[in-house]
């Protein structure tokens, strides 16, 4: 299968390309290669024969013709995004123009392609969103996001994320594009771009400095590791329902402060302090990101049903390998350090 992968020099998209070159498929990978962007993120399979890269910009309309023309893709896997809540609270015009208008015109791109090809019956747009569509829950275990959860986005973030996946659901009711789509929970792991909470925690950790958590850390997140993502990805965009949409959770909730801890633990273990310190000793609590969601938690009782996926890895082993790989990767995050916003405390504008 030949595949458009849109963000493919983002986190999880670079996860996806990976995956999927050594799955035998061809992929095309568009990205803008804007600041969260790494094309090391793709040195395993830069040579390969099945690996091609188009620079480019979702909102540029021509150049999305272009590229679907010279291609000929099977299936589209659309992972560019403004992803960062705290950039959105900052700057929200970015995230408007790139997962609004961007979407748009991949939608258009895509139908005009499938019409002129006449509309082949195997042709997938797969729209790869998150749980932060849904809103807020309450402090209940058996209370969580199934693919029926009423959207209730609460940042600039989000907002645009519903907005697309909105869009998504009209092109496929109006103009019977064939689309799939994936909501999922927070992501970690290897390539994750320092300005998320796990890599800030590490790297912080690893310099000396404060690891900030958001109020008291009792915001509950349930995580994924970034390899189990992409694989359930490439399942739904082989075989899930056409129109059907798939939450994708790690079926690992953890407030932030636990999550903290864990990898403070973890750090301990693999890299302890010269002073014989936890590195524990260095959490500190800052006020609170404006709107922020309580509590995230994935049911992904679909995708195990119909698809037959789980999760490979607990979040502590998963953690485990994400510090691992932090540790061994030293040239891939100091390279960073020096990008827009990296180490700056962001989405605190009034």
């Amino acid at each position: 299968m030949k595949l458009l992968v849109t963000g493919g020099a983002g986190f999880i998209g670079s996860a996806v390309v990976r995956q999927a070159v050594r799955a035998g498929h061809h992929v095309i990978n568009l990205d803008a290669l804007t600041y969260a962007a790494c094309l090391d993120n793709l040195a395993e399979v830069a040579d390969s024969a099945l690996y091609a890269f188009e620079q480019a910009d979702i909102r540029d309309r021509a150049a999305l013709d272009r590229i679907f023309a010279a291609h000929q893709p099977d299936a589209v896997m659309h992972l560019a995004a403004e992803s960062h809540v705290d950039r959105s609270i900052d700057g929200p015009g970015d995230f408007i123009e790139t997962n609004i208008t961007g979407t748009f015109n991949m939608l258009e791109a895509a139908r005009k392609y499938w019409i002129e090809t006449g509309k082949p019956a195997g042709f997938r747009f797969h729209h790869i969103s998150t749980d932060e569509v849904y809103g807020s829950l309450p402090d209940d275990p058996a209370v969580m996001f199934t693919e029926d959860t009423a959207y209730d986005p609460r940042s600039p973030y989000s907002a645009s994320k519903a907005a697309s996946d909105h869009l998504v659901r009209a092109w496929a009711e109006t103009y019977g594009l064939p689309v799939v789509l994936t909501n999922c929970s927070n992501n970690y792991g290897p390539y994750h771009f320092p300005e998320k909470l796990i890599p800030v925690v590490i790297l912080n950790a690893l310099a000396g400095k404060a690891l900030p958590i958001y109020g008291d850390g009792s915001n509950v997140r349930d995580w994924l590791y970034v390899e189990d993502h992409a694989e359930a990805l490439l399942l739904v965009l082989q075989k899930g329902a056409l129109g059907r949409s798939y939450n994708i959770g790690g079926e690992n909730e953890r407030s932030n402060l636990d999550l903290v801890k864990t990898l403070c633990s973890i750090l301990d273990t693999k890299r302890p302090r010269r002073d014989g310190q936890s590195y524990t000793e260095q959490i500190c609590f800052v006020t609170d990101r404006p709107g922020h969601d309580a509590r995230y938690a994935i049911d992904p009782s679909r995708l195990r049903n119909e698809l037959g996926w789980r999760p490979s890895v607990t979040v502590e082993e998963g953690l485990e390998k994400t510090v691992q790989w932090y540790l061994d990767n030293e040239a891939w995050w100091r390279a960073l350090q020096t990008r827009d916003g990296v180490g700056q405390r962001l989405g605190v504008k009034t």
